[in-house]
Formats: C-alpha cells, structure tokens, sequence
C-alpha cells in the first residue's frame, strides 16, 4: 500500500482525492524544478479565471458608471425644477418694498 502523498491520486478506503497543502516558498527549500512547476500552475490558474474576472470587472464598470450618470441626471432634473432661487428673489424685492414703503412712510 502506499504511503499518503506518494502520487495516489483516490484514497481506496473513502474514494476521496487528497487535499493539497500549501506551501510557502520563502520558509520552505524548493528545487528550481518545483518553483517553475508552481509558477506554471498559477499561470494556468490566473489564465483560467481571466474571462470571468474580465467579466465581472465590465459589469462592476458599467453598473457603477449608470450609477453616476444617475446621479447626474437626477442633479440637472432636481435643479431645473428648482424654484429656490426664484422665491429668494421674490422675497428679497418684497423687502426693497416694505423698506421703500417704511422709508417714505409715516
């Protein structure tokens, strides 16, 4: 029988795969040959997962960019139907009149 990580591929007794271990290249000694086979592996890792990150990276991009022509959009609509301007006008020409009235009043 062989030992555990010897290259078996499925534990007899339960029909699992092993689980791999992590390593840390700085603490542990790794030969050239293993260091290349991990830089290989992570290299077909992050290749595998490009589409899918692209992906999500486009559909983060166009949802927050809708989020800011939203906010835009709603900024010009809110001040054009702003009418706070107009009413400070307003009241500042009907305190011109009450000061001209009060002025040449009495």
């Amino acid at each position: 029988m062989a030992s555990p990580g010897s290259g078996d591929s499925v534990d007899a007794k339960c029909g699992k795969a092993p689980l791999a271990q992590r390593i840390d290249p700085t603490r542990e000694k790794l030969t050239p040959a293993q260091l290349q086979f991990m830089r290989q592996v992570q290299l077909s890792q992050w290749q595998k997962t490009l589409p899918q990150r692209r992906t999500r990276n486009i559909v983060t991009g166009l949802g927050i960019g809708a989020l800011v022509l939203a906010i835009y959009g709603y900024t010009f609509y809110s001040v054009s139907q702003e009418r706070f301007l107009d009413e400070l006008e307003d009241e500042v020409k009907a305190a011109r009149a009450r000061a001209v009235a009060r002025a040449s009043g009495p």
